[in-house]
């Protein structure tokens, strides 16, 4: 197993077989990338010596096999070895992994890409940048920081800017509001009623994960779509989610929430609801890929996350960089195409990566505080 920590903010995971075939995975949490990696270099005692065509079988035993277990950092340890294993199961039979897992439900896959950053602008402008180049669905940060009971001023500052969106685009562009986990459930009732009017994609991430049970509430205030999920790690913590009906479109993320093999079934209780599932992916190329391979046979599924351009990657690195073919990213009128490819469908550029990772990075989020000192979530 050989790991590496490269800019911006990724950790990518090489798994090498006896028999010469080599996959690869992204175990990361943002910000704490070297806890994964430690994490995973724990597992490797396990999985060295072992079939790597027996992936259930080991996620189980890397998931049960310790007395305490889950949690974001294992998880993303678990996700990221999962998805290296489905590359060599992939490769091993020379078939794309959705084909093991069904084969496909759609032939392409509707994306969706970020406009603005963590203090969002002139987010008109970059809506009307991206809509030149062919997509139709943006996400955009909703909010700064934001206390228990805030300002009517910063609720006005977000519904501006989506109102500049769509006086420029109309409704050609579809838009996501992500309120990030920032607001607490007070201001989320209002913002949620206050952007109704704008026929929104989805809000994502009204509260945090932790206070799952305002989305009832929240829910009353608005008709919006409500998408939740990213901070949740296992179908034990989505199970009691879909059982209270509240949300519309759940985002689990296969470097966060035990990878292919757990992000399959979690789609599948999804599916049960008749809830809607959106990838959650401002990552790397492994991880994009491991979405579309889930996405191929997923039909519960409507748009997937991608960060081309994503304010994250300013510094150092793109989503296209590591790669030996940038085309299979590439999207046209919204959509990307269902890769062909064994495997996960893509073919990294190992010398760039070994380059970068001597670069390394030690990406954290920032701390934010509200006006008055407190601590805020950012």
């Amino acid at each position: 197993m050989n790991l590496y920590q490269v800019p911006p903010r990724w950790l990518f995971l090489e798994i090498e077989t006896d028999e010469g075939i080599t996959g690869w995975g992204e175990p990361v949490i943002e910000g704490r990338a070297s806890i994964v990696k430690t994490a995973v270099e724990d597992f490797s005692g396990y999985l060295i010596g072992k079939d790597p065509l027996r992936i259930e079988d080991h996620w189980q035993v890397m998931y049960r096999g310790g007395f305490y277990r889950g949690g974001p950092e294992v998880m993303s340890a678990i996700a990221g070895i999962d998805q290296a294993l489905w590359d060599i199961k992939g490769k091993y039979y020379n078939a794309p992994i959705y084909e093991l897992l069904g084969g496909r439900c759609r032939d392409r896959l509707r994306v969706y890409s970020w406009i603005g950053g963590d203090r969002p602008e002139d987010v008109r402008q970059g809506a009307l940048k991206l809509y030149e180049t062919g997509c139709t669905a943006v996400k955009m940060n909703g909010t700064e920081e934001m206390h228990y009971v805030d300002s009517y001023e910063k609720i006005q500052e977000v519904v501006n800017r989506v109102a500049s969106i769509r006086e420029a685009l109309g409704y050609k562009m579809d838009i996501g509001v992500d309120f990030h986990g920032r607001v607490h459930k007070t201001m989320a009732k209002v913002l949620a009623k206050e952007l109704e009017p704008f026929k929104l994609m989805f809000i994502e991430e009204p509260v945090l994960s932790q206070n799952n049970e305002a989305l009832r509430e929240i829910a009353g205030h608005t008709s919006t779509p409500i998408a939740t999920g990213e901070r949740m790690f296992s179908r034990w913590e989505f199970k009691n989610l879909l059982m209270d009906g509240y949300v519309d479109i759940i985002q689990p993320d296969l470097s966060h929430a035990g990878g292919i093999s757990e992000v399959k079934k979690i789609a599948a209780m999804a599916e049960a609801f008749d809830v809607a599932v959106a990838p959650h992916c401002p990552l790397g190329p492994i991880a994009l890929a491991a979405c579309v391979q889930l996405d191929a046979c997923t039909p519960n599924v409507f748009i997937q996350e991608q960060s081309l351009g994503i304010h994250y990657n300013k510094e150092g690195a793109d989503l296209l960089d590591y790669l030996v073919d940038p085309n299979v990213f590439r999207f046209h009128d919204g959509f990307i195409d269902i890769p062909g490819g064994p495997g996960l469908g893509i073919q990294l550029n190992k010398e760039k990566i070994v380059e970068a990772a001597r670069i390394g990075h030690n990406w954290k989020n920032p701390v934010w505080r509200n006006y008055d000192g407190t601590m805020a979530e950012w």
